[in-house]
């Protein structure tokens, strides 16, 4: 059977599939499944077989380069790496391989069924981005994170032992085993919550800087959003609100190339997304997501001056998830040659890189942090899985009472 007509088969589609009986389906390459389409047509053994046809009027892939220039340029090599002292060079390779370790960790035990629950959305390839932001903050500084939100949570300095026993619904986690994945929140340390809803953070973030605003505190907050939060309403709506009352939010769009399987070139209608910011009278900017130098060097400039003079920034980091939207996605939205072409943008490879040339750091350096954060990452688990489940009466504790 073939739907070579069809831009996107949803739920819908897949279920009328299974209804006639089919056996095989043969669609475009550059038709997107949705998750759950795709989920049931595979469940029942469908074949699905992709065959090329013109392209359409925009080209469905997720693989970009670095475009344009916000107003105050293109930071992508805008740093001199000199500079950089070796205390800092050691943080930003302890935050990326912690990350790293732990959502391997995650990973691994997702595709053994371990944790519980529908999805998990893995960071392994954004690293870069968590640790350059976070080390360009202080601790009174405040984040709201996404459904994606592992590595902002452990470069803002929470415990991957209690983040882990959390994801696994355990007693000892941040939310006592009730948030999971997607909802790990820590105020102590500036956490104002991950969240499974897409955009929610950025109004968050909003009346985090409003206060901040008000008490002349000097915090700064963060809201990191990915490329598809770009399009929903609370987008445009945080940005105005935060020009309109001067808000110290530093707006972090993560953009990896895909909403889901949507890719962005389908999906938004401008080339950049920092470019939605200049409307509002915002400062905006794109740089190299995948690169530490060039993320930390731009935040830590942007947030100096909303220190001084608070107001909203619009940054667009353009990055490279190294896995699919979640684990387990089979990533049929992309091409061969994207995939073969990912360990490139490995933003801990590039790290690693660029760092040869500095006499400072040297392989001993590097396997003790190594050594460091894998005996950090396997306490963790031991910690996680020893952690009880929380007892069955908590279960309606927490809630609001009407």
């Amino acid at each position: 059977m073939d739907l070579l007509d069809k831009k996107l088969i949803t739920e819908k589609d897949a279920r009328e599939l299974l209804e006639k009986g089919a056996k095989n389906l043969t669609i475009s390459k550059n038709t997107i499944i949705t998750p759950l389409a795709l989920d049931m047509i595979a469940g029942q053994g469908i074949v699905v077989e992709y065959t090329d046809r013109p392209p359409e009027d925009k080209e469905l892939s997720g693989e970009r380069k670095l475009l344009g220039a916000g107003s105050s340029g293109s930071n992508t090599e805008a740093y001199d790496l000199k500079v950089f002292q070796t205390e800092l060079l050691l943080k930003f390779y302890y935050l990326m391989l912690k990350i790293r370790l732990f959502e391997e960790l995650v990973k691994n035990y997702k595709e053994r069924n371990i944790i519980p629950g529908l999805m998990v959305h893995s960071y392994i390839g954004q690293e870069a981005i968590a640790a350059g932001v976070c080390c360009a903050l202080e601790k009174k500084d405040y984040l709201t994170s996404t459904h994606r939100g592992h590595g902002h949570l452990i470069a803002k300095g929470a415990d991957p032992a209690r983040m882990l026993a959390e994801i696994l619904g355990r007693a000892d986690g941040y939310c006592r085993g009730k948030g999971g994945s997607m909802h790990i929140t820590d105020i102590d340390l500036g956490i104002l919550g991950a969240n499974g809803i897409v955009g929610a953070g950025m109004p968050i973030a909003c009346g985090s800087a409003l206060v901040s605003r008000i008490a002349g505190d000097g915090a700064i907050t963060v809201s990191f959003f990915g490329d598809g939060a770009s399009n929903q309403g609370t987008f445009g709506e945080s940005l105005n609100f935060a020009g309109i009352f001067s808000l110290p939010v530093l707006f972090l769009c993560e953009n990896n190339g895909y909403a889901v399987s949507t890719p962005v070139s389908y999906a938004c209608g401008t080339e950049n997304i920092y470019r939605r910011g200049e409307g509002y009278g915002i400062v905006s900017e794109c740089i190299d997501g995948d690169d530490v130098f060039a993320v930390f060097s731009v935040c830590k400039k942007h947030v100096e001056e909303m220190r001084k003079r608070p107001h909203p920034v619009l940054i667009e980091a353009v990055t490279h998830r190294q896995i699919g939207h979640w684990v387990g996605d089979p990533q049929k939205y992309r091409t061969r040659q994207e995939l073969e072409n990912l360990p490139g943008y490995d933003p801990i490879r590039l790290f690693l890189n660029k760092i040869k040339s500095r006499a400072d750091i040297s392989d001993s350096n590097l396997t003790k942090i190594e050594s460091r954060v894998s005996d950090e990452i396997k306490k963790a688990a031991i910690f996680a899985e020893k952690s009880p489940y929380p007892p069955q009466e908590e279960a309606t504790e927490d809630f609001l009472k009407q």
